[in-house]
């Protein structure tokens, strides 16, 4: 296919969502930009057109250029010279056709050379680009940095850096990792010292695991108070790489994502502008900045299944085996149908997410402008309740579903998917790191068990129920029933009143609820298009049995066993 958009009328879909509408309106402020822009949209429907035009655009990057670098830069990968990260040509291509196309900080306000578009057209996109090449999809993805600026930086940094994005086609980084402090971030080490002299912030340390380490701009997280350990002493700020204090000491050797440069950095002296206010860099700003990245890498997760299954299913249709192509038989169909219906439901989980994040940020700016309405305040607390449970939760399961499928395709694919003769070798390899980064499996877990235990995802799932229209009543029974198992083994865990025992069991009480959730979303699309009847019924068949070996495990596991899984193996003298 020629264009990743127009293969795919599950965007054109999601576009239409009904509170996509709402979302527009608030972000367009009433289309009150349309008498000072020319391509600032009139109406909703004027809007929308604009959405899919850019998508259009996007797409065919990702078919003929994004799609066809992806196996060379996968080879030739980034390497350093002269202290400076040199992308392979590919890379260099994809961005500077994006940068072209004027894609660069498209969801930024039009003052600052942005589109203005809001997160759903640029989560699309992202999905789309990293179907064609998931480590680009990292380079693509930290654009999310300038939405960080402006949703934090004073209006001088918002005027000094927000431009160059659309305008220079700049890169963007996330430097949060270091040595020792992976996941626990409040452990940061790196130091921001304010030198009185020179009226400047500048960075010492380490950072290492950097995605895009060398880019133009870097938001760091750094300790800017003396004598803390926690994560009340960091603080954020930017970093130009126009200073040269950094010294770009290593590129990570991966097992895949291989055009993403990930780097070790050494900080010295590195002059840096403060973001926001001291001491809130790690419980304010990375947090935002982090339930961004959650939602990327769902988006990134869903492509990167999405084009496993695409690869599958055109090698089952080509291949013969027995005198008939393999998608005949019982066992690859079975195979390549589950693969379709949990993208379907992974990908209705992930716009459905969207839309909770992108009326809490839209909320958010508005608030700035102006005082909202006691019912605009109340809708902007509810869906920032959701987003915050929901972007673990799309984390979770796409991620962990992108390493299934890629790793069912490879299987269909037999003896020749481990070999570098098709795409799948790459895909399988690029899907690993999907659960790994941006916070692992069991840090979502931790995370999206809130949306467990004060009842979020269950005050949900009852709205959705009520959504569900009379037709669909054998498939909402089915639900119903599991929603019954579902708080019924929830109250057994709660009634244990031990936190080691919630934690232990955590990813599947949050797996249930997302499964419970994915079904409905499925009946409720189905209800919009016919397209998804098949994968409703199908899917909640499939995550029917899945909870219930969920519900029979934590049922007959007691308090006791958890202290036999904390018994170590004693030591071989």
């Amino acid at each position: 296919m020629d264009n990743f958009f127009k293969d795919t009328p599950d965007f054109k879909f999601h576009l239409e969502n009904p509170i996509v509408e709402k979302i527009i309106k608030l972000k367009e402020r009433n289309f009150v930009e349309s008498e000072s822009y020319d391509y600032a949209p009139i109406n909703h429907e004027d809007a929308i057109d604009s959405y899919e035009k850019v998508l259009n655009i996007v797409g065919d990057i990702c078919a003929k250029t994004i799609s066809a670098n992806a196996e060379s830069v996968d080879i030739e990968g980034p390497k350093i010279e002269n202290n400076e990260v040199i992308y392979a040509k590919g890379t260099s291509d994809n961005y500077n056709a994006l940068h072209k196309a004027g894609l660069i900080g498209m969801s930024l306000p039009r003052k600052y050379g942005g589109l203005n578009f809001p997160l759903l057209p640029y989560v699309i996109a992202g999905e789309m680009i990293a179907r064609a090449d998931a480590g680009f999809a990292n380079i693509w993805g930290l654009q999310d940095c300038a939405e960080t600026i402006h949703e934090f930086g004073s209006e001088e940094q918002k005027d000094k850096y927000l431009p160059r994005f659309n305008r220079d086609g700049i890169t963007a980084a996330m430097v949060l990792t270091e040595p020792d402090a992976g996941s626990d971030l409040q452990a940061v080490k790196l130091t921001a010292t304010f030198d009185e002299k020179e009226n400047v912030w500048k960075l010492n340390g380490v950072k290492r695991f950097i995605t895009n380490g060398d880019a133009d701009i870097a938001l760091v997280l750094a300790r800017s108070e003396e004598n803390t350990a926690d994560a009340r002493g960091l603080s954020m700020y930017i970093y130009d790489r126009k200073y040269r204090a950094v010294e770009v000491r290593h590129l990570e050797k991966k097992l895949g994502i291989k055009g993403s440069p990930t780097c070790e950095l050494v900080f010295k002296d590195a002059p840096a502008e403060l973001v926001g206010n001291e001491r809130f860099g790690l419980i304010k700003y990375v947090m935002a900045l982090m339930n961004s990245a959650r939602l990327g890498v769902g988006a990134q997760s869903v492509g990167i299944a999405d084009a496993a299954y695409r690869e599958a299913l055109k090698y089952a249709e080509e291949r013969a085996q027995f005198g008939k192509e393999i998608i005949n038989f019982p066992a690859v169909y079975e195979m390549l149908t589950n693969m379709k219906i949990r993208l379907d439901a992974l990908r209705s989980l992930l716009y459905e997410t969207t839309g909770f994040v992108d009326i809490s940020k839209v909320y958010e700016e508005v608030k700035r402008e102006r005082s909202l309405a006691k019912e605009e305040r109340m809708e902007m607390k509810k869906y920032l309740r959701l987003a915050g449970v929901f972007t673990p939760l799309i984390k979770l399961v796409a991620s962990e579903a992108s390493n299934t499928i890629a790793y069912d395709s490879l299987q269909i694919h037999g003896g020749t998917g481990f070999m570098k003769d098709f795409p799948i070798e790459r895909i399988y390899r690029d899907a690993r790191i999907t659960s790994i980064y941006e916070g692992t499996t069991q840090l979502q877990a931790v995370a999206a068990i809130k949306g467990v235990t004060i009842g979020i995802f269950l005050d949900q799932i009852k709205q959705y129920d009520c959504e569900v229209l009379e037709e669909n009543d054998i498939l909402k029974n089915k639900l119903q029933a599991m929603t019954v198992l579902y708080e019924k083994i929830y109250k057994k865990v709660e009634s244990i009143d031990n936190t080691d025992y919630l934690d232990f069991h955590s990813r599947r009480l949050v797996e249930m609820a997302g499964n419970i959730i994915m079904g409905y979303l499925l009946i409720i699309n189905s209800q919009r298009d016919e397209r998804f009847r098949r994968s409703a019924k199908l899917f909640i068949n499939l995550v029917s049995s899945e909870n219930q070996e969920k519900y029979d495990y934590i049922n007959n596991f007691d308090l006791e066993d958890l202290e036999l899984y904390k018994l170590k193996e004693p030591k071989i003298s």
